[in-house]
């Protein structure tokens, strides 16, 4: 069989936001077939069989036919490399366990050479996603051997190192829902959701609302039970003990069983339960010490464990745990009968599985298994009970069962601490009933973890998410939760004056403005940037501002090209022209009719609420008005203008006609279908120092200010008032 030279990246891009293929993060990937652009898929033998064998859920993809097995029609039926390798990505992040959900392939003006695109919310994921979908191709090409599970592996760890956690994560998608955006601040789950002043924060269950104070509570176990017991929560007596020696004396002071843990841990690291014996007192001291600063000996309470999820001071989820035994068949070992319990694919290391993995050498299982007195290589009798664990399972949704008095000693503990998220570790014999005389809280805990909410073992899987996203942000915000307004240009034409200008004017309505220009950075009309930031890096550094009430936001075809936008959607999007394809050859923009694919991207973001700018003295622009989900305003320099005139005469708008600002004369006039009303004149509305700008660009400027319900006067006055220089 002939052998296939590789097909050649030539170059990736990640585009961060909205761009021409799509609203969200893709992987753009520039491909030379070479050869192959004369082998499509139904040419090369055995090909279509070789990738259905690997990857048999390809029968799933329905492509642009738009049913079940539609891309195997395609590879049956013929077609190019490139398109077979984004469907080959796709359904390697389909088996990670990261569906990617779309893809587009597309050749360009030069044969052979395609651009290819898919899906993906994280660079890092995408890049091994093509590194490894390349190699597959190719293998499957050149009938070679490929090893799938190693791919796939390859593409979870890098989810797993570079995607959100889970509790993260559900708020996150949460937020999506609700069409609240956010933006990932590091590299871990420090996440910013909504934009400037409208803006929230969280870090895994913990929010901008979670004060130190009542975190540094939280991690205070006694403290903190002294804090709940002052003020009537049961909770199990107990003292703060500095050896091991000290661990038993207290123990017979509270009376046996006991609890050992650490003062300050997590996740229950370090805890051991129901102690009697000086030995294993002692023994769990050594194995809480290197688990916190200090450690606690306490009064075990018999009673099932549970973990009741408290946000906003309401009861939202509930668990209960359960111990984990393994039972003898009188012939396997107890690590044999271990291994298969770890088998329940319930179980794993990530943090995809509600359950951990038993580990034998763990200490808690060690000093368990001695109080059995068993070793890993003992082999239990049939139907003998072994007991690994006692705690740390709790993974059994009980909600619906949650007594009302329980959950209102969950939600005053939360209170009495001070935190809005709260992850409340309780002991309880039933917890259908009320608390008192069966039950008492154990720890609280700050940051808590989601996941045995969202996967329990048993039960319902709880909105977790959604309920703190609700809590953040409530819903009576209504549609503009997390939003502020935003007002993005994008064209050549003098809008670094028109970004600026819009700036001020919203400055001057009450609001703190940033403006991300070519002419530099504008927080409330300081220049604190004096290079270039009309581009994603500028944007993203006046929408992470926590003072920004307002952003004006300018940008370039380029930059769409090469980034994406920086937001997902904005209040007004601005389209000046469309020059400028003479220097985007290298993105293969070779036609003035090629822009529009480019620069329709500023309108497809305009919110359904919001509102579309475009020069109508260029038809190109104008047409763009129908791309539009919001309102559109046109502006012109002249009241003949055949576009605009339909537009005011159009009775579907929102108003009594379509908005526009013309000149009559050299009158500036804003119009509402038939009726209009006078600015001022071009003398009139001069800037500070008598400068007279650029007649288009004022009225690009007017309309934008008018769709952002600037009122007439404030515009007529804040024009002359607004200094321009260029720093």
């Amino acid at each position: 069989m002939a052998k296939y030279n590789n097909i050649e990246l030539l170059r990736t891009t990640f585009l961060r936001g909205p761009s021409v293929w799509t609203y969200r993060p893709v992987l753009e990937v520039w491909l030379d077939l070479g050869e192959l652009e004369d082998f499509p898929s139904n040419t090369i033998d055995g090909l279509n069989e070789r990738l259905t064998a690997w990857l048999p859920d390809l029968i799933e993809h329905t492509c642009g036919i738009g049913e079940r097995g539609g891309f195997i029609q395609r590879l049956e039926g013929g077609t190019w490399m490139g398109h077979v390798m984004e469907h080959v990505i796709i359904e390697l992040l389909n088996l990670a366990g990261m569906p990617a959900e779309f893809g587009q392939t597309r050749e360009i003006s030069k044969r052979g050479i395609y651009r290819m695109v898919f899906r993906c919310p994280e660079e890092t994921v995408a890049r091994v996603a093509l590194k490894w979908g390349h190699q597959l191709l190719m293998a499957a090409i050149n009938d070679e051997p490929f090893e799938l599970k190693p791919a796939i592996q390859a593409i979870k760890t890098a989810i797993n190192e570079r995607y959100l956690g889970p509790s993260t994560g559900c708020i996150v998608d949460a937020c999506t829902a609700r069409r609240i955006p956010h933006i990932r601040l590091n590299s871990g789950n420090l996440v910013q959701l909504g934009y400037g002043a409208a803006q929230r924060r969280i870090w895994t269950a913990e929010s901008d609302e979670t004060s130190a104070i009542a975190q540094g509570i939280a991690q205070d176990k006694d403290f903190t039970k002294r804090l709940l017991s002052a003020c009537g929560v049961p909770v199990p007596e107990g003292q703060i003990v500095a050896s091991a020696d000290e661990a038993w004396q207290v123990a017979q002071k509270i009376g046996c069983p006991v609890t050992v843990k650490p003062s300050d841990g997590n996740h229950a690291r370090g805890v051991t339960l129901d102690l009697s014996e000086e030995a294993e007192i002692k023994a769990a001291f050594a194995l809480a010490q290197p688990e916190g600063s200090q450690v606690i000996v306490e009064k075990f309470i018999d009673g099932v464990e549970h973990r009741l999820l408290v946000v906003g001071g309401q009861v939202v989820a509930a668990t209960k745990g359960e111990t984990v035994s393994v039972y003898g068949d009188g012939q396997a070992t107890l690590q044999q009968l271990v291994e298969v319990l770890n088998q329940d694919p319930r179980r794993g290391p990530e943090h995809e599985y509600p359950l951990d993995w038993i580990n034998l050498e763990a200490g808690a299982v060690k000093l368990e298994l001695n109080r059995q007195q068993l070793t890993p290589d003992s082999v239990i009798a049939k139907g003998q009970a072994v007991l690994l664990q006692r705690n740390g399972n709790m993974a059994i949704d009980c909600l619906d069962d949650v007594h009302p008095d329980v959950a209102y000693y969950a939600s005053l503990a939360a209170q009495i601490v001070g935190l809005d998220i709260a992850g409340m570790d309780m002991i309880l014999k039933d917890v259908s009933k009320p608390m008192l005389g069966q039950g008492a809280i154990l720890e609280v805990n700050a940051g808590p973890g989601l996941l045995m909410h969202l996967k329990p073992t048993s039960g319902t899987p709880r909105p977790v998410g959604m309920a703190i996203a609700d809590h953040l942000f409530p819903r009576d915000a209504g549609s503009d939760a997390g939003r502020i307004p935003i007002a993005s240009i994008v064209g050549t034409r003098d809008n670094a004056f028109i970004a600026r200008l819009v700036g001020w004017l919203l400055q001057l309505s009450g609001k703190h403005t940033g403006v991300a220009s070519s002419e530099g950075m504008f927080i409330a009309n300081n220049l604190i940037q004096p290079s270039s930031a009309s581009n994603w890096a500028g944007a993203e550094r006046i929408l992470t501002n926590s003072l920004v009430q307002a952003a004006v936001i300018q940008t370039t075809a380029r930059s769409i090209l090469e980034e994406g936008l920086a937001y997902d959607r904005c209040l007004v999007g601005v389209v000046t022209d469309m020059d400028g394809f003479e220097s985007l050859a290298d993105h293969d923009v070779l036609e003035p009719g090629q822009m529009r694919r480019v620069m329709r991207t500023q309108i497809d973001v305009v919110l359904s609420n919001g509102v579309g700018v475009l020069n109508a003295d260029l038809p190109e622009v104008a047409d763009l008005a129908e791309l539009c989900d919001g309102e559109v305003i046109l502006y012109a320099s002249s009241a003949d203008n055949e576009t605009l005139t339909a537009h005011r005469a159009n009775t579907e708008a929102r108003r009594a006609g379509g908005r526009a600002v013309l000149l009559k004369g050299t009158q500036v006039v804003l119009a509402t279908g038939a009726q209009e009303r006078v600015l001022g004149t071009l003398d009139a509305l001069v800037l500070s120092g008598g400068i007279r700008p650029n007649t288009s660009a004022l009225l690009g400027a007017i309309a934008t200010a008018w769709a952002l319900d600037i009122t007439p006067e404030l515009i007529g006055a804040g024009i002359t008032t607004f200094e321009y220089a260029i720093h």
